[in-house]
């Protein structure tokens, strides 16, 4: 469970979704969205309502040395019961 949730995404357009409750992660990969739910809510101490997960797909890259590929990674929008916060993402 403690591999699950890599990073919180804080971006302008999270910061929005954020004062409507919901909270966007990078994931692991392969994490289901229940692993998520569990990881979310044994980390920040809150209740989660829902998880909507998406596959950002890694875009091709030119360089000098040809065509190289960007890392695909997993977003999940995590949202919270009525009344929850997730103090970290206050203070951005």
């Amino acid at each position: 469970m403690y591999y699950v949730i890599k990073r919180p995404l804080i971006t302008e357009k999270n910061s929005v979704l954020a004062e409507q409750g919901v909270y966007a992660f990078e994931v692991e990969s392969k994490a289901t969205k229940t692993e998520i739910k569990k990881a979310v809510e044994k980390f920040f101490h809150v209740k989660v309502s829902s998880v909507n997960t998406a596959m950002c797909r890694g875009r091709a890259k030119r360089t000098k040395f040809g065509v190289g590929q960007a890392l695909t990674w997993k977003k999940a929008l995590v949202r919270l019961k009525k009344g929850e916060k997730i103090s970290l993402f206050e203070g951005a």
